[in-house]
């Protein structure tokens, strides 16, 4: 019995170390494994999460190469946790960093829109009136609307108790200060007090990061360029997301400190180029240790891949400022160029002058922007509208010949002038034979044969046409571009002009109408390829960062069929083929590897400078496409202030050696001193 009870013992004795030891195993695997999160963090006295932002998008050329990619750069941020709480502690600490900085030459974020005027008074800065108004807004400052500069100084000193310092230095103070409480500085949302900050002036700060408290550098991706130079317009830039832009986007999960598309491709892709935040846990346990865990990886943008040609951009770019910066005129230097491919409205090049560079934007932007005269960050491509001469000549000649107006037998008498309702209208260019037909009269542009077209079509008929060849249409570009004007009675109407019979045949030389560089390449294009008219677009395709995933392939989207008769296609296009082979053009493109059929036009127009003085000055233009017997791109080149469309020209061969060859430009003949419409 004894010994049957001693066995019973053992064996509940092993049952109570069994479970014992089951209970130990489970609580082990609850705490190492199922709970893992909750304990890491035990034993700290905070804890908080933030934002891992994520890599921005990188943006390709149509073969891949590089355009705008990312780099690590150093970021210098304030959190809160061991941050200095009194506004003494804290003004002491941001004035020190501020001079650190500035012995060191480098930039802190001052975002602030008030500056001092050289007089020792404040001023608000341009163009800041939301920036102004949130300021003075109840959440912060709390000042009526007509507040002075100097009385939101008062407020921001009196706010953050910087009455110790000269004014110079509570207004840099004051900068970081107010910016730090609207983008409600806290736990939650740390402050980038610097951005790029190079690696030895971080090595200063660490240095010194018992007094530093609360500061500290994290590695963040910058923007960078392949060349900055490159499509600078079509590319845009990224910044700082501003008050404005933050209260439209909260919602979509954006940050007060967040980086967002400021212009062009960056900004129209914005959704794609921007990719998603993840999460860090960071702890800060009982001795002061920090622990930082990304709790949710960030997911990079995606990769665009453009229709852009990089070097044939770069051709047209540097060719397009040689040839305009060589040309004697009243104004300063501009124009603008865009080279099509006309079966699938890919953008193979776009250039503005005068321009900038991507890499220095920030360090060049009050420089750029109070340029006001050349204007070197308006996209002249996209948003400029011109009268575009006789580059419209096509169109009429189109309409009379579909219309059954004209055929390539009529001819038409010019001796310099065309008379009309008893009014005599000009035509001054010098022609081969007084008796033009319409292959002539295109050629070497004779203004009485497209008056009489006018006469006959109309202005609703030759507006009808113009619409199906893309003229003051959108072109479907993904930026902003302008839609510009065909010349009607209600238009006239609309700027409280009266709408004369004259203007019937005005329009059909150009007057009235006002078109972009890229409607003047599309039209081209249109005329090129038999009539269709595609979607113009800068973006071939989207991929996820890791290629692993197609988000977007684009194929010609056509926009229009004109079902325009080939043979008055035809005919249109010997008249352009003549202008480059025998006319005017026949000297600049004979070497060519290509046969090249163009247009070239010029027009009056008003420049108004700084200074407020308005002169008269000539635009000129030059549209074409090549080759001619199988056309594969199609081109328009603006020049504002140039006399002589002829010298224009160059560009066109430059770009045509190029693309046709891969080889250097070729040096040509300078052009005459004539106007040529």
């Amino acid at each position: 019995m004894d010994r049957i009870t001693a066995r019973n013992r053992v064996i509940a004795l092993a049952v109570v170390f069994g479970i014992i030891i089951v209970v130990f195993v489970c609580s082990l695997i609850k705490i190492q494994i199922i709970d893992a999160d909750q304990y890491s963090s035990a034993g700290s006295i905070s804890s908080r999460t933030s934002a891992v932002h994520a890599t921005r998008g990188e943006i390709l050329d149509r073969n891949g190469n590089p355009l705008v990619t990312n780099r690590q750069g150093n970021s210098v941020i304030f959190e809160s946790t061991n941050f200095p709480t009194s506004d003494s502690e804290r003004n002491a600490l941001i004035y020190s960093l501020i001079r650190l900085f500035e012995v060191n030459k480098e930039e802190w974020v001052d975002d602030l829109p008030i500056y001092m005027l050289p007089n020792g008074a404040f001023a608000f800065e341009a163009d800041r009136d939301y920036d102004i108004s949130v300021m003075k807004g109840r959440d912060l400052l709390n000042l009526n609307d007509y507040a002075t500069a100097q009385n939101c100084m008062d407020a921001l000193i009196s706010m953050f108790h910087l009455e110790e310092y000269s004014e110079a230095d509570a207004r840099k103070i004051a900068a970081v200060r107010y910016n730090m409480k609207r983008l409600s500085f806290s736990a939650s949302y740390p402050y980038t007090f610097a951005e790029d900050v190079s690696t030895k002036l971080v090595a200063k700060i660490k240095e010194n990061s018992a007094y530093y408290k609360g500061v500290t550098v994290e590695i963040v991706s910058y923007r960078e360029y392949a060349d900055g130079e490159i499509a600078p317009h079509v590319l845009g830039v990224v910044g700082a997301i501003n008050a404005e832009e933050y209260a439209e986007l909260k919602e979509k999960g954006y940050g007060m400190n967040d980086v967002i598309g400021k212009s062009g491709l960056e900004s129209a892709l914005e959704n794609e180029l921007r990719g998603t935040d993840g999460k860090r846990l960071v702890s800060t346990n009982a001795d002061g240790t920090k622990t930082s865990t990304v709790i949710e990886p960030p997911k990079q943008g995606n990769t665009i891949i453009t229709t852009i040609d990089s070097p044939l951009q770069k051709v047209v770019q540097d060719s397009l400022r040689d040839t305009l910066t060589s040309i004697s005129t009243p104004i300063p230097s501009a124009g603008a160029a865009v080279v099509l491919k006309v079966n699938t409205g890919e953008v193979l090049a776009c250039a503005t002058y005068p321009t900038y560079n991507n890499e220095t934007y920030n360090d060049d932007y009050e420089q750029l922007a109070a340029d006001k005269d050349g204007n070197p960050l308006y996209n002249r491509a996209l948003l400029s509208t011109y009268e575009p001469g006789s580059t419209i000549k096509m169109s009429v000649g189109l309409a009379a010949l579909e219309e059954g107006i004209i055929d390539d037998e009529t001819q038409i008498f010019c001796n310099g002038t065309y008379k009309y309702l008893e009014q005599n209208f000009k035509c001054e260019q010098a022609h081969t034979t007084a008796y033009q037909n319409i292959y002539t009269a295109l050629s070497e542009s004779c203004n009485s044969f497209f008056y009489d077209c006018g006469k006959n079509l109309g202005y609703a008929k030759m507006n009808e046409y113009r619409t199906m060849l893309g003229l003051a249409q959108k072109t479907g570009i993904e930026l902003s571009e302008a839609i510009g004007v065909m010349d009607s009675p209600e238009y006239r109407a609309s700027l409280n002009q009266p709408w004369y019979a004259g203007y019937n045949i005005q329009t059909a030389i150009g007057q009235g109408n006002l078109f972009t560089p890229i409607q003047l390449a599309n039209y081209c294009a249109i005329l090129a390829n038999g009539g269709t008219r595609y979607s113009l677009h800068f973006v071939k395709s989207i991929k996820s960062y890791d290629y692993s995933e197609t988000i977007l392939e684009k194929t010609p989207e056509v926009l229009g069929k004109a079902g325009f008769r080939p043979e008055n296609l035809d005919i249109i296009k010997q008249g352009m083929y003549r202008f480059c082979r025998i006319g005017y053009g026949a000297k600049f493109f004979r070497d060519l590897p290509v046969e090249v059929a163009g247009k070239t036009g010029t027009s009056q127009a008003y420049w108004t400078g700084s200074n407020k003085r308005t002169i008269k000055i000539n635009n000129a233009f030059f549209v074409s496409f090549a080759p001619y017997d199988d056309p594969e791109i199609a081109l328009c080149i603006v020049g504002e202030g140039v006399s002589n469309s002829t010298s224009l020209l160059p560009i066109a061969v430059d770009i045509y050696n190029y693309y046709f060859s891969s080889g250097s430009a070729v040096d040509n003949a300078q052009s005459e001193n004539q106007l040529i419409g």
